[in-house]
């Protein structure tokens, strides 16, 4: 591997990395604060990719389209979580994995219907079309530089959340203890609608930014899915410093293994994952 390659190899694996965390970070938030286990959160990342698509088709702008793609998303999490995630607070993990499988089968769904079943594409702004050269022959497009820079921005903003405001404080202490923010008079109901659908306008981001890069594609959700769902238990159920870690390893171990190991590249997070549950079954960070 030439010094130029693993460069670039290395930005891409950081950029997929942060990409995942921020998927991943509303996964655990979610089971973190509020014990649940939502199986649907992939299918947040696919509703993002074509929510992006379709209004960039409506307005032409893709900055305008990533807004109201955004708070669409918010919208969709309040309406599932008071609707649906709200009568599962009570009830074993079995029942929310039934509940959240079958949302993933109505959102499928509704996807065919509504945008039907052929692959689609994002065009990249024009104002980030660009590329950056690393070398004579290597050039890096702005645009995933942007995405990586922009992960890091909504990572930070998370963090002065949890650590430095009043709703972080409420988030963290319901993570604790749920039964004792509720008695000392906090509307934990309200918390939860709040936590959720951040956690689900975060996976939305996630595939706005992600579509043109990728081809929008029916069950896109599932695949990502997966990967973060690795993210997590490498992380720790819970912990988002951990979701952080997690998701930047499986990034850089994903990239390059599929230039340095292609045959063994599909198995290789999994590997990782193994490895680091036999020395930490709890995962790295887990709250």
């Amino acid at each position: 591997m030439t010094t130029s390659l693993f460069f670039v190899q290395l930005i891409n694996g950081l950029q997929y990395g942060l990409l995942l965390f921020l998927i991943a970070s509303g996964l655990t938030l979610v089971f973190g604060v509020m014990g649940i286990l939502n199986l649907a959160h992939g299918s947040m990342y696919m509703v993002g990719a074509y929510l992006a698509w379709y209004f960039v088709q409506q307005t032409g702008s893709f900055t305008l389209s990533a807004v109201i793609s955004a708070i669409i998303a918010l919208l969709i999490g309040i309406v599932v979580e008071r609707t649906l995630i709200q009568r599962l607070y009570r009830r074993n993990h079995l029942d929310q994995v039934l509940l959240t499988i079958g949302m993933i089968f109505v959102f499928n769904a509704l996807q065919s219907i509504l945008w039907g079943n052929d692959p689609l594409g994002v065009q990249v702004p024009d104002a980030m079309s660009a590329a950056i050269p690393l070398t004579d022959v290597v050039e890096y497009p702005v645009y995933r530089l942007f995405v990586a820079l922009l992960c890091v921005a909504i990572a930070a903003i998370m963090y002065y959340m949890i650590n430095r405001t009043r709703l972080g404080m409420l988030i963290r202490a319901g993570e604790s203890n749920r039964e004792m923010v509720e008695c000392l008079g906090i509307d934990i109901s309200r918390l939860y609608t709040i936590v959720f659908a951040i956690g689900v306008m975060l996976a939305a981001v996630a595939g706005v930014i992600a579509a043109p890069m990728s081809s929008i594609v029916p069950g896109m959700g599932e695949h990502v899915l997966i990967a973060c769902f690795v993210v997590v238990v490498i992380g720790g159920m819970g912990s988002i410093k951990g979701a952080l870690i997690g998701a930047l390893l499986v990034g850089l171990v994903d990239t390059f293994a599929s230039v340095l190991l292609p045959q063994l590249s599909s198995m290789m997070i999994y590997i990782l994952m193994a490895f680091i549950l036999l020395i930490k079954p709890q995962g790295l960070f887990s709250s």
